[in-house]
């Protein structure tokens, strides 16, 4: 798990509200100081860091190698405060990372960020020293702790408002579970023309991966992206072919109790979010780089989910070519033009009735 420590040295107007909105957050890693710790020393829950070496907190940070060695402290994390100003500085968290006397290296870069962080996680991802990054903000905070992929072992930042320690705990929630199950196909109606949206996305999918798309809000068919090269037409990696204009998808919410609202796929447009689910069920946020809308013949899918007797229907329409995969109850893709009635693929059964893509409990059929 990543590791958010959260700057607590200063008693602002909003110390309280910032304190418990962390707590309510689980977020329980403090950087404290002699101003603070009386407020903070009564949590038993707290994991406390502490520039001051004098105070009893869990995490002492020195301010240099020699006042580690000569430190009597016993039963304490170690770790140190480096500050990269020219590139020897970089070269200098590494080696005091091989010694194995610190804990954790916390490293503030004030001009250049990314590349420097490059070079250190490269070098240290593999080593028992922990790389955390000081960061000015969220956007800060979400570079470092993705940055090649592997990211910085964790993040100092000082909370602003409450709102900043929500938006902190959505970084350390970047992938959850989707429950998929089977439906039978039992119906397949041809659409001589149609307008097909194809999502691109910044990111490079696998095989296994796509989008859950549906012509209803009861339930969404898992659509394969197009990583697989064909004798005519090469892979696509970035791509899921989704459906038609009409059809939901489904898209990160802003919800923190909730992991997906719907979406319209004609309503997508470059920097918006959706998510990309595996044949497992595990779901991530990934960015729409464009979307295509172009005219092609649709096939429609009529699909029936069997859920402990009750009968649930649902729809799907998907661009009728070879390139375009649903997905079978085993994670084999299968090309929609090969699906015949009583075939099984992948689906997740939806919230029902949505508006604006928030569920709510309204009688609204859809069919």
């Amino acid at each position: 798990m990543k590791k958010i420590i959260l700057n607590f040295e200063k008693k602002t107007d909003n110390f309280k509200a910032l304190v418990q909105g962390a707590l309510n957050m689980n977020l329980l890693n403090f950087l404290i100081s002699k101003e603070t710790y009386t407020e903070l020393k009564q949590i038993e829950l707290i994991n406390t860091f502490s520039r001051d070496i004098n105070l009893p907190a869990m995490n002492l940070i020195f301010k240099s190698l020699e006042l580690v060695k000569s430190s009597k402290k016993l039963g304490v994390n170690k770790g140190i405060l480096v500050e990269l100003t020219v590139k020897a500085d970089e070269q200098k968290v590494i080696e005091l990372a091989k010694l194995n006397e610190f804990n954790f290296i916390i490293v503030k870069a004030q001009d250049w960020k990314i590349i420097p962080f490059e070079n250190l996680i490269a070098e240290m991802h593999e080593n028992d020293t922990e790389l955390i990054a000081s960061v000015e903000n969220i956007n800060e905070a979400e570079l470092m702790l993705k940055t090649l992929e592997v990211g910085t072992d964790g993040v100092l930042i000082t909370p602003k408002e409450v709102n900043d320690i929500i938006e902190l705990k959505k970084l350390l929630e970047t992938e959850f579970r989707v429950k998929l199950i089977e439906a039978e196909v039992t119906a397949l109606q041809n659409v001589p023309e149609s307008e097909r949206v194809c999502v691109d996305t910044t990111s490079l999918l696998k095989s296994g991966e796509g989008m859950l798309v549906g012509s209803t809000a009861k339930g969404f068919v898992l659509v394969h992206a197009e990583v697989f090269d064909t004798q005519f037409v090469s892979s696509r990696p970035f791509r899921v072919n989704a459906g038609d204009v009409s059809a939901y998808i489904l898209v990160p919410s802003n919800d923190s109790d909730k992991n997906y609202r719907t979406k319209y796929l004609s309503e997508l447009k470059g920097g918006d979010q959706v998510l990309v689910v595996n044949s497992t069920g595990g779901a991530k946020k990934v960015t729409v780089g464009r979307v295509k809308i172009e005219t092609r013949p649709m096939l429609r899918l009529e699909l029936e989910i069997d859920k402990r007797g009750k009968k649930i229907r649902i729809n799907y329409i998907g661009q009728n070519a070879e390139t375009i995969r649903l997905v079978n109850s085993v994670g084999t893709p299968l090309s929609i033009v090969d699906i015949k009635v009583g075939d099984k693929v992948l689906v997740h059964i939806g919230p029902g009735a949505t508006h604006f893509g928030i569920k709510i409990k309204e009688n609204i059929i859809e069919k």
